[in-house]
């Protein structure tokens, strides 16, 4: 038998899949297994299933639920699991369209983000490379995804620490010999603001950096801990932890041989 209500959703654009006792996913075809088939819509890049075959229709027959996909939809859901929860959103988030179902609440905005479980107690987020549970279409007038859910995800740099010892290639400290003091600092605030201002591959921005600011003064004994320390906050602050930090200035000094 046809699953209709998975067939009114997908006719108007909502991307749909079956779910399985347990609301759980059913897996792939043997034809789509470890994405053979050649992709699936919401992978990013996006990539498009090129079986000919129907291999969804025979789950549907069987499905116990229906579900989609919110980032396909240009949708987030915050997911709200509990009264505590609940309370939380409406003293924080600004109202929109809500679905009640058995237990906790679903609030429903238009727009896009990770996913992420947990992000705090009873709060789940439902958008990209994630699927929800479809109840009802629920009520409400549905408004732009708020920044206060954005910020759910958005993890707080980790406090600057100074550079572990033997960082610093030489201790001696002072001047640069060869260079008047406001060389060392114009090169260093180059270096931190190529690391603030990196948008991808931050990893290899930061090794960068530390590789350019060891060629120029990594011989010259004018650096200090004061100055790696200033390096690998700016690298924590985009997200670089403090093993990373010191993996990239050690491999830095490692190839100038420094």
């Amino acid at each position: 038998m046809t699953h209709l209500p998975a067939l009114r959703l997908a006719s108007g654009g909502l991307p749909v899949l079956p779910l399985r006792a347990g609301k759980v996913p059913f897996g792939n075809c043997p034809a789509c297994a470890r994405n053979a088939c050649g992709g699936r819509p919401n992978m990013k890049p996006p990539g498009r299933c090129a079986c000919p075959l129907p291999c969804r229709a025979p789950y549907w027959q069987r499905a116990a639920a229906v579900a989609y996909h919110p980032g396909g939809a240009g949708l987030t859901v915050v997911d709200l699991d509990n009264e505590a929860a609940i309370t939380w959103a409406r003293a924080t988030l600004p109202p929109t369209r809500t679905v009640p179902p058995t237990r906790g609440e679903p609030w429903i905005y238009r727009g896009t983000m990770p996913s992420a479980n947990r992000v705090r107690p009873g709060v789940d987020l439902k958008s990209r490379m994630a699927y929800a549970r479809w109840l009802s279409p629920g009520t409400g007038t549905m408004t732009a995804l708020p920044d206060e859910a954005r910020a759910l995800i958005v993890k707080a740099p980790a406090p600057a620490r100074p550079a572990p010892l033997g960082l610093i290639a030489s201790e001696a400290g002072g001047d640069c010999p060869h260079r008047p003091p406001a060389y060392l600092e114009r090169g260093f605030a180059m270096a931190e603001e190529r690391i603030t201002a990196a948008d991808s591959a931050v990893h290899a921005t930061v090794y960068r950096a530390f590789l350019a600011v060891l060629s120029t003064h990594g011989r010259c004994g004018c650096l200090t801990d004061t100055h790696v320390s200033r390096l690998f906050a700016a690298a924590q602050a985009k997200g670089e932890s403090p093993r990373h930090c010191t993996d990239a200035w050690a491999n830095a000094r490692t190839r100038l041989g420094v």
